[in-house]
């Protein structure tokens, strides 16, 4: 990430009081490079930007899931009570109960569900609900649940190769995410390309299945207020996944696609990139993602600043 352009300044009453670097791909349907800024062929961590793509290697090793199960396998949820309620209907269908994840113990990242909770659990963890669908595709195959999260157990061999097929690319190093699952390391074309794939997969594929459950159950791949579900919700055709560590991928309904990484890990770049990368795209910032646009800087509780895109499209 070292030698990253600047992506986005922070602007605090008409000074530039901080810079995000970072990188960004659009991708035409056929896989193309259409623009870009950066480095965008070395590999990174998309973190759970990857999980739409493990989404379509636990269908295709058998998982049954479909419609608001499925998006939640895919999600990085907000521990709201609809998440949550629904991620352990998910363990249930299994025969598991919330002992079964490997996820740790964290607090809800939704802001009222954080204040209401009463402790860490792992049922809470955004996580939790790939870790379900994992387990569910561990018990669909008779493999063992224990250990379902180490990458040499047979569900974590088959989303590496779906991985690998998805974005093009021979996956250049292996992590542990936050979640303690296998994180994948790629370039930011391959999973540009890999959104586009899902998009334009013909109906009824592993690959459509998956873009379908998350376009049509929003509020389950992120949660109230979050940008996601936000950027699904208003521009139709839309499928769109963040990561930590200030990444984003998306992709429109044709398969033009976008991934985005902050150098800094700072995710409040992401947003704003997106909103001018659909603009140069053509598509008008719908009024409900107005404040997406130039998200405002605060000073005594009022904006008295902006963050501003410094990238500009050739």
């Amino acid at each position: 990430m070292t030698g990253q352009p600047i992506l986005v300044e922070v602007v605090r009453n008409g000074f530039v009081e901080s810079v995000h670097h970072g990188c960004l791909v659009v991708t035409a349907p056929d896989g193309s490079v259409q623009f870009s800024a950066g480095d965008v062929t070395s590999p990174f961590f998309p973190r759970s930007a990857n999980k739409p793509l493990q989404g379509v290697g636990m269908l295709r090793a058998g998982l049954g899931y479909d419609g608001a199960d499925l998006a939640l396998g895919c999600a990085s949820h907000s521990g709201e009570t609809g998440h949550v309620e629904r991620v352990a209907a998910m363990l249930s269908g299994a025969g598991l109960d919330p002992s079964a994840l490997a996820c740790p113990a964290e607090l809800p990242i939704g802001e009222d569900a954080r204040h209401a909770a009463d402790e860490p659990r792992q049922i809470t963890m955004n996580c939790s609900g790939k870790h379900a669908a994992m387990l569910a595709t561990c018990v669909a195959n008779g493999w063992p649940t224990e250990g379902y999260q180490l990458p040499d157990h047979p569900l974590q061999v088959q989303l590496a190769k779906t991985v690998e097929e998805l974005t093009g690319e021979t996956i250049a190093a292996v992590g542990v995410d936050g979640c303690s699952a296998p994180l994948f390391a790629f370039s930011p074309i391959g999973l540009a390309r890999s959104f586009g794939r899902l998009a334009q997969a013909e109906p009824g594929s592993d690959e459509r299945r998956v873009a379908d459950a998350m376009r049509g159950h929003p509020w389950l791949v992120a949660g109230t207020g979050r940008e996601d579900t936000r950027l699904m919700q208003a521009v139709p055709g839309l499928l769109s996944k963040s990561g930590a560590e200030g990444v984003l991928a998306f992709t429109l309904g044709d398969g033009t696609a976008c991934a985005i990484k902050i150098a800094d890990g700072n995710k409040r770049g992401c947003a704003p990139l997106a909103m001018a990368v659909l603009a140069r795209l053509g598509i008008a910032a719908p009024e409900e993602l107005a404040d997406l646009v130039n998200p405002p800087v605060l000073g005594g509780g009022q904006p008295v600043g902006e963050l501003r895109v410094s990238w500009s499209a050739p």
